[in-house]
This record gives structure tokens, C-alpha cells and sequence, in this order.
């Protein structure tokens, strides 16, 4: 799959992938800063975005996907930055092709089986999706019924769009993510990975425990956490600069 992706900045190459219902956009703001260092390549994953859609969604299809991305812009070796699912993407890479992966940075997600955080979301871009064409308003209010965080609401609003026919509707493969979730809440498997590797978590965040340790040790051995107090699962958009300078400092450190 030829994936859609942004590029700006120079220097060691750094891809940087988003999370679920995400676009390349949404890195936007820490990508920004990180490209006074970094040649940073941001794609839409399989699914999402600009990047062609696909009736299955898994974390070796996605790993796969990134990889030919840098075959074809003929990248051996990259840093790698994700978050959630991009974050497991980017593990599941590192794990199939580790010889590719200079150092990899995981955003607030673990390599484990979580259970079904996205139901109601799913359930009110579903009912969206069969009230038919319509302003991003009106979207909205159907979906607000769903979903009553206002941060979570906009975000996945950016993702109603107008179509090639004119007519409004998801940019996302409802469809697809529908079916295969419980492959996108899977763990990582393979591996190890020993290359270096920091996991940075959201204080306020839930999605890496203590009782994760031990898997992430066992798949990733040269693993370190490190914790951004004051953020929840979007310490990126919430804190770009802080989270930024440690990305920063552990990749060319």
C-alpha cells in the first residue's frame, strides 16, 4: 500500500505515526518543533487520512505499510515515533525488522490486549455515517450525543470531510476499523527488540500500568519509561513542547 505522508525538516530521518481515528495532521504541532533536528516523515496509516482504504486493518499489515514507505524513499534505518496506534505499529516494526529501527519512541500505549475503549465512539460515527450526507454541525450534533468530551468530540470531527462525490461523509474507514478492532486492541507479538527504546505515558493516563512492565521488558529489554505529568492520552497535543524536548534528547542523545 502506498501510504499517503508529510515530510518537512532535515537531518536522521524520524517517522512519526498517529493514532487511532488520527491523521499525519494531528502530529503537527510536535512534528513541527522536532523538524529543527529531524528530516520527519508523518504518514496517514492504512485506513485513515489521505492513504488508501482496505478492507482489513492489523499491526503486521500496518508495520508493513510504513516499511515500504521507507523502501521507496529508499530509508535503511529510521527513528521511529508513535503514538497508540501508531505507538503499537511502530513497536510491531521494530519487532519484524529490527535492523530498521535505529531507536523507538512509544506514545501511552503498551504492547498489550486492551479491551473495547471505543465502543460508544464507534457506535456514534456508525449513526453518523447512516444519517447521510450532511454539515459538520449537524455531524456534530448527532455525535455529541455519543461522545460529551468537547477535546475528543473536535478531534473526531476532523475526520468529516467532503468526499470526491461532493457529498460529506468520514475520510476514515468506518468500516474496516469496525470489523477488525480487536486486531487494533491487540498485543504486540515477536521480537525482542533490543535497540533502544523510551515509552513516554501521560500522568493522567491509564493506557501503561505498572503491570505492563513485564511485557514490555520481555519484547522491548533496553525499554525506559518516562512519565509527563499533567497529560492525559494526548500528551503530545497537550504538552508538544515538553514532549518534544524528550524525544529530542533520547534520540540524539
Amino acid at each position: 500500500m502506498q501510504l499517503y505522508f508529510r515530510e518537512r525538516g532535515a537531518g536522521a530521518p524520524l517517522v512519526m505515526l498517529h493514532g487511532l481515528f488520527g491523521s499525519a495532521d494531528n502530529l503537527g504541532g510536535i512534528a513541527r518543533i522536532l523538524e529543527s533536528d529531524f528530516r520527519v516523515i508523518a504518514p496517514d496509516l492504512r485506513n485513515h487520512g489521505r492513504s488508501p482504504h482496505d478492507d482489513h486493518m492489523s499491526y503486521p499489515l500496518m508495520a508493513a505499510d510504513v516499511l515500504a514507505l521507507m523502501d521507496s524513499l529508499g530509508l535503511e534505518k529510521v527513528h521511529l515515533f508513535g503514538h497508540s496506534m501508531g505507538g503499537k505499529t511502530a513497536m510491531q516494526l521494530a519487532l519484524n525488522a529490527p535492523d530498521r529501527v535505529s531507536k523507538l519512541v512509544v506514545g501511552d500505549i503498551a504492547p498489550v490486549a486492551y479491551g473495547h475503549h471505543h465502543s460508544r465512539i464507534l457506535e456514534g460515527m456508525r449513526a453518523v455515517a447512516d444519517a447521510g450526507d450532511m454539515s459538520r454541525s449537524d455531524a456534530e450534533k448527532i455525535l455529541s450525543t455519543y461522545v460529551d468530551e468537547p477535546d475528543v468530540l473536535s478531534f473526531l470531527l476532523t475526520n468529516w470531510r467532503r468526499q470526491d462525490d461532493g457529498t460529506q461523509g468520514w475520510r476514515l474507514n468506518l468500516d474496516a476499523i469496525e470489523r477488525d478492532y480487536m486486531e487494533i486492541a491487540a498485543a504486540n507479538t515477536g521480537g525482542p527488540f533490543m535497540g533502544p527504546t523510551l515509552f513516554v505515558r501521560g500522568g493522567n493516563s491509564d493506557y501503561v500500568q505498572a503491570e505492563h512492565r513485564e511485557a514490555i521488558l520481555r519484547l522491548f529489554p533496553n525499554a525506559s519509561v518516562r512519565t509527563v505529568e499533567g497529560t492525559g492520552h494526548w500528551l503530545h497535543a497537550e504538552k508538544p513542547d515538553l514532549v518534544a524536548r524528550i524525544v529530542n534528547r533520547f534520540l540524539i542523545g
